[in-house]
């Protein structure tokens, strides 16, 4: 394991690290330093409101094909795995927000990758990060973009829904600090709440006549089918990429570890009931986005009251990869604390080419299940799950005596270890089931070409 870090500041003991107070010294150390005098101040956000930004990033439209995913493997493993999932983002989450205490200078995953794997991990954790946001943005506009068309009878291109869309995501992810984000997250996460109640009051005042009576506890299925239900839930809760962008614009970042119970506590849930209650009322028949089989009214009114949620979403994603290239641009730089005309001018166009990337991505992936698959397999796997593993088997290497440490500490050892596992498991499989099923549609005429009005 490579030993290089920013600015040559040493990491206390992983024994001692407490996720409870920040590091001595951490304020100075960190990206954005002391900024009591600075003209834009980053370091503002109090822990509920990075819970209201994590849940407003992940608890979105990915949740919308976790009843599809019921219907693939039963009501009970599926019910299973989201809950098992969700706990395990939550010791994942620890994972991050340790390593994030412990190395103040971490703004990013490629800052990780950085101490990591050097400056060749810095590259590819970057450019992975950047990719995934740009896919999760394209995701919430392909979302808007099926809400749009239902609640317009189709009466347009798709292509023309998916531009009326970017562009109020264009523009809500401007704002050079999240905590402008986070007051419009909060709304935000008011809709999917209310949006998620209404398809479940609609599924269960329109029920598919004789399946409630004798939903599918379990269901036989080949691997390809039943491994799509693993990858809509690793995306639906795929959202910690953005973690150590968050915790470094908290005032507190030693509160981190409450935003995230908050999150994995509430999104669990949520998910759980919205998937087994959705499911069990539409059948296996239920398509993703779930939304789209309720009856017309119904699914109207519950893609109308999530279309601020989809768009304060991806506005957050693509924030997030504009706001990595530009303190990759601009660290320790006056353009990033003050209002110079290089530093807004380069924000601005940053904004517009992740969005414009992800406006591409929308229209040219138009199927909204292969979309969660490629984004969950390449990089969600790795950023949810199994690169949390290499943080605390690094830490626990170079700072408590090399192999000596993970014998002491056997059990996170092996969860480490595990965890690094699973996370490639959920790469590769993950990424051949999507590609296969992607050439399947195609052959089949499923799916119309890219960049058309179908």
């Amino acid at each position: 394991m490579s030993e290089k870090k920013f600015d040559d500041t040493s990491s206390p003991s992983i024994e001692a690290t407490d996720v409870h107070a920040a590091p001595a010294g951490y304020h100075d150390t960190d990206v954005f330093g002391r900024e009591e005098d600075h003209q834009i101040q980053y370091k503002t956000l109090t822990w509920p409101l990075v819970a209201v930004l994590m849940i407003a990033e992940i608890v979105s439209n990915g949740m919308l094909s976790l009843p599809s995913s019921l219907a693939v493997v039963g009501l009970v493993p599926g019910l299973v795995l989201i809950v098992f999932l969700g706990s395990f983002a939550l010791f994942t989450s620890w994972l991050l927000i340790q390593f994030k205490l412990r190395h103040p200078e971490v703004h990013n995953m490629g800052d990780a990758g950085y101490i990591l794997f050097g400056p060749v991990g810095r590259e590819v954790l970057s450019f992975g990060t950047v990719v995934f946001a740009i896919f999760a943005t394209g995701g919430q506009i392909l979302a808007g973009q099926i809400a749009l068309s239902v609640l317009s009878s189709g009466k347009l291109c798709l292509m023309l829904y998916t531009g009326i869309f970017a562009i109020p995501t264009l523009l809500f992810s401007l704002p050079r600090t999240l905590d402008q984000l986070s007051w419009l997250s909060i709304p935000s996460v008011i809709c999917i709440i209310v949006a998620g109640i209404v398809g479940m009051v609609g599924a269960g005042l329109h029920p598919i006549d004789a399946w409630a009576d004798q939903f599918s506890v379990t269901v036989k299925t080949d691997f390809v089918s039943a491994f799509i239900s693993i990858t809509n839930p690793v995306f639906a809760y795929a959202g910690h990429f953005m973690f150590f962008i968050l915790i470094s614009e908290m005032s507190r970042p030693q509160d981190a570890m409450k935003a995230a119970y908050a999150l994995q506590i509430f999104a669990t849930t949520f998910y759980a009931v919205f998937a087994a209650v959705t499911y069990i009322y539409l059948g296996p028949d239920v398509s993703s986005p779930s939304f789209t089989s309720l009856p017309p009214k119904w699914s109207k009114a519950a893609y109308g009251i999530a279309i601020p949620n989809f768009l304060i979403a991806g506005s957050l994603y693509s924030h997030t990869a504009a706001k990595l290239l530009f303190i990759r641009m601009f660290r320790r730089s006056r353009h990033l604390h003050e209002h110079t005309v290089v530093g807004w001018g380069v924000w601005v166009f940053l904004i517009f080419l992740m969005n414009a990337a992800a406006f591409v991505l929308a229209i040219g992936v138009p199927i909204f299940n292969y979309l969660i698959g490629i984004a969950a397999s390449l990089f969600a796997s790795w950023y949810t799950y199994g690169i949390a593993g290499a943080f605390w088997l690094y830490d626990a290497w170079v700072y408590n005596g090399g192999s000596g440490a993970w014998k002491r500490r056997w059990a996170m050892c092996g969860l480490s270890w595990l965890t690094l596992a699973a996370g490639a498991f959920i790469c590769v499989a993950g990424m051949y089931v999507t590609v296969k099923q992607i050439v399947n549609a195609y052959d089949s005429g499923e799916v119309s070409e890219p960049f058309s009005c179908g």
